[in-house]
């Protein structure tokens, strides 16, 4: 039996900067993993994924990535995911300083 569908959301590397972005339902990109565009259905998942594909000169290593709903927004559900949003762990900079 196959496995039931858990929502995701779009994610991959910008080209230029490296910094982890995700597609929003507008069809942009954002840093902020609340504003991205959270997919419930497998078929429009799948096309959303292609549709970034598409976007070499943009993007690179689009992937689905599991995520729930939350009130201001998707939020990850594996830690890989939850670790990737903070940015670069190797000293305290951009995302991680903006946090504090």
């Amino acid at each position: 039996m196959p496995r039931a569908f858990t929502p995701k959301v779009v994610t991959a590397n910008a080209l230029i900067e490296g910094d982890v972005i995700y597609l929003t339902a507008t069809d942009g990109w954002t840093r902020d993993l609340e504003q991205a565009e959270l997919l419930t259905d497998e078929a429009h998942a799948q096309l959303r994924l292609l549709e970034a594909e598409q976007q070499p000169a943009e993007v690179v290593g689009a992937y689905l990535a599991d995520a729930i709903a939350s009130d201001t927004g998707p939020e990850p559900t594996h830690f890989r995911e939850d670790f990737r949003r903070t940015g670069p762990s190797n000293y305290f900079h951009g995302k991680q300083a903006i946090g504090q």
